[in-house]
């Protein structure tokens, strides 16, 4: 969600700078703007002016709750379906709309492995090609496929071709930045 809520960082805290993805420690006592939260991470303005990703796991760092899973709300899915809903919890820090709706995403598909469980290949691509946070943005999509029961292993290739346009974001996504 867009917001602008001031804070201050309570311990040391990695991040990541953004657009390089260079990583980064804000320190105890740093003041922050908290100018968005989707997808269990947020992107907070630093006290130097740029912005910065913070993991949903340091939430409480920006003094901001930790949220867990909600297991339930997966009952009668497949996997597929799972992954998919996985994909549409991770967002471009600079734009308020999941990497699905936006069109990022070009491929994902599941195949079992011979010790049981799926293996999981997805092909997606940034809004601008020299983005630096495309290594970040593909272990988050790593990293929240792979809680998705029975994943098993995720293979996640940030790919250029074809290059990606306005014209393959989804309605919704073109309604809520207020193209449409």
């Amino acid at each position: 969600m867009q917001m602008r809520k001031e804070a201050t960082v309570a311990r040391d805290v990695p991040a990541r700078e953004i657009p390089s993805g260079t990583p980064i420690t804000l320190k105890a006592g740093d003041p922050i703007i908290i100018t968005q939260s989707l997808g269990g991470s947020y992107t907070v303005m630093t006290p130097v002016g740029f912005l910065a990703r913070i993991d949903g796991k340091d939430a409480d760092a920006i003094g901001e709750p930790v949220v867990a899973e909600d297991a339930a709300a997966d009952e009668g899915k497949t996997t597929e379906q799972r992954a998919w809903d996985q994909l549409k919890t991770c967002y471009d820090p600079e734009i308020p709309v999941n990497i699905v709706d936006l069109g990022l995403v070009y491929s994902c598909t599941l195949s079992p492995l011979p010790d049981g469980g799926d293996k999981i290949d997805v092909k997606f691509t940034l809004t601008a090609p020299g983005c630096g946070m495309g290594d970040v943005l593909r272990e988050d999509i790593r990293g929240k496929l792979l809680t998705v029961p029975g994943i098993k292993d995720a293979d996640v290739q940030v790919v250029f071709d074809p290059p990606w346009s306005l014209q393959m974001m989804s309605d919704a996504a073109k309604l809520q930045l207020g193209m449409m």
